[in-house]
């Protein structure tokens, strides 16, 4: 937008402008008083930015998350101050660890009255400053696109995180004369021809090669690149945790999931790489199942660590080769290398893929409802395009296992894991993709967490497929109760609603399915409607996991 200093705004007029100038479309958020002038200035513009109403802060925070994700520009979420800030944190939380640009705005008490305790009052750069990357507090007007214009840049460049900015609420009131700034234009970090080089000289020696790809920053050219460079090289390729969609897992290299529930002859193979190149991924406690596939701070096995934040780097492991570099800068610069000489690990690969493809055939567990069959079934049905999202739990297991995607930006899921994401994540998903199907994979525990935000999914026409997968209990922390204390049951025990009544109180469809065969003419209704959908899917409570029962794993603990 052009600077202009001659008209005065509020510092609503100003903020929503310098938000408009940096590509905006769509905000989340709760109304709160302590920014009513900056909901005015999104009415003067309410046919440029979309304001989606949620129901809940967490909720909302969740959804400008997920877009952030999909779409890799920052998610924008709005709040009032105290509890609705508090609320938002968990959204912030996932971003953090997810790496997934975002920006929390937070309405903030007048500044004539900040460090009284005012009536809500929090200093949100202590509050904030563990996870966020940055975190401020905009006392003048005049400075917003200032502000803002780092704000995005922060939130985008290096590794991508969350940014917090607090807006007074008589700032937001006074009117100034502001300069507005040009849209945003992240830094991106690339690797150097040195680091290339001894890439390829390291590969040149290796016999056991992996690839794991994942972490934040990653686009639709970066996984064709990196696909490009892994079949060159005939190098099979894991997804670290919750970033299945960044490797098509139907290409012959791809070789399944590191992280909860990780194929144990996967594992495996971890281990026994004597190279492993992570391109993405931080390397944390789920990819590396709590640090044991690769064992700090020196692990048995050459690494190459791509991570775009050189704090990253080195920070855990020590690296034999770090590079700095966004992954969508590595993949292009890795695809144009020439290529090693495979022979040598092509057995290697093939086995890898082998042992894949069996993992990934459906098992049988307790119950009329094989849950497996049900995500085989969506595997075989939904088109490349369709979008994933769940929470968190030992639900979301079966769909890591038994689902193959196909395309980048079609998996949203919290690497964070943390509960409650799969609605919220699958409103955002369904408002930014409104032709693509969109299905919602929820615990009953997980669902509870924020399925209010079904109410938000009808309001704004987000007809996304939301599935509850019911076991009465909170399956998880159950599972790990029968493993370390046996039969000694305690706060994991359920009661909850008819979720498909609940469904149709909010005007959205709802049904139950208690048996494998009910389930595909339920979810065919499902997409034929045009509003949102629930299926409840009751399975049996002994199916905790895809190869575990509870009493299975009861009665292994006593025999220990």
């Amino acid at each position: 937008m052009a600077g202009n200093r001659a008209a005065k705004r509020t510092g609503g007029e100003i903020l929503v402008d310098a938000l408009q100038g940096h590509g905006v479309e769509r905000i989340f958020g709760v109304p709160g008083e302590s920014y009513l002038a900056a909901l005015d200035a999104l009415y003067g513009a309410r046919n440029r930015i979309e304001f989606t109403v949620c129901r809940q802060e967490g909720g909302a925070a969740y959804m400008a998350e997920a877009w952030g994700k999909l779409t890799g520009q920052p998610g924008i979420c709005f709040v009032t101050r105290g509890p609705g800030a508090t609320n938002a944190g968990i959204g912030v939380h996932a971003a953090m660890q997810d790496s997934t640009p975002m920006i929390l705005l937070v309405g903030q008490v007048a500044r004539n009255q900040a460090d009284r305790e005012a009536f809500q009052e929090i200093d949100y750069r202590r509050m904030f400053a563990p996870v966020a990357k940055w975190v401020a507090q905009i006392e003048d007007a005049a400075r917003i696109p200032e502000y803002v214009s780092r704000a995005f840049h922060t939130a985008m460049s290096g590794r991508p995180g969350p940014v917090v900015l607090a807006l007074p609420e008589d700032m937001l009131r006074e009117t100034a004369a502001a300069v507005d700034v040009a849209a945003a234009r992240p830094v991106r970090v690339s690797p150097g021809r040195a680091d290339m080089a001894m890439l390829r000289a390291i590969l040149e020696k290796a016999q056991r090669p992996l690839l794991i790809v994942g972490g934040g920053g990653w686009t639709e050219q970066a996984s064709t690149d990196i696909q490009a460079w892994a079949k060159a090289n005939n190098i099979p390729a894991g997804a670290a945790f919750r970033r299945q969609d960044c490797f098509d897992n139907y290409d012959p290299r791809y070789v399944g999931h590191i992280g909860i529930g990780i194929n144990p002859a996967l594992g495996q193979r971890v281990r026994d790489a004597d190279l492993v190149v992570a391109v993405g991924p931080r390397l944390g406690e789920i990819t590396t199942s709590g640090y044991t596939l690769l064992e700090p701070p020196v692990p048995a096995q050459t690494l190459v660590h791509v991570h775009p934040d050189p704090a990253e780097l080195n920070s855990v492991y020590r690296a034999t080769l770090a590079i700095a570099a966004s992954p969508a800068e590595f993949a292009a610069a890795a695809r144009s290398t020439r290529r090693a000489d495979h022979a040598v690990w092509d057995d290697w690969t093939g086995a890898a893929r082998a042992d894949y493809l069996q993992y990934v055939e459906p098992v049988v567990s307790p119950g009329d409802l094989q849950l497996a069959e049900v995500v085989a079934w969506l595997n075989e049905t939904l088109p490349d395009t369709a979008i994933m999202t769940n929470g968190a739990g030992n639900y979301s297991i079966w769909l890591h296992r038994f689902y193959r995607w196909r395309r980048f930006g079609t998996q949203v899921a919290p690497t964070l894991g943390s509960m409650g994401y799969g609605v919220p994540a699958a409103v955002a998903a369904k408002l930014a993709w409104p032709d693509r199907t969109v299905v919602s994979f929820n615990g009953d525990g997980c669902f509870m967490m924020n399925g209010q935000e079904l109410a938000t999914a009808v309001q704004h026409g987000a007809n996304a497929i939301f599935l509850v997968i019911n076991n009465g209990m909170y399956g998880t922390i159950r599972m790990h109760q029968e493993r370390h204390y046996p039969g000694r049951v305690f706060g994991t025990d359920l009661a909850n609603p008819d979720f498909a009544a609940l469904a149709r109180a909010y005007g959205a469809n709802g049904e139950v399915v208690e048996r494998t065969a009910e389930f595909a003419p339920a979810f065919e209704r499902a997409l034929a409607a045009e509003r949102p959908s629930l299926i409840e899917l009751r399975i049996d409570p002994q199916a905790i996991t895809p190869t575990a029962t509870l009493s299975g794993l009861r009665k292994q603990s006593k025999d220990k």
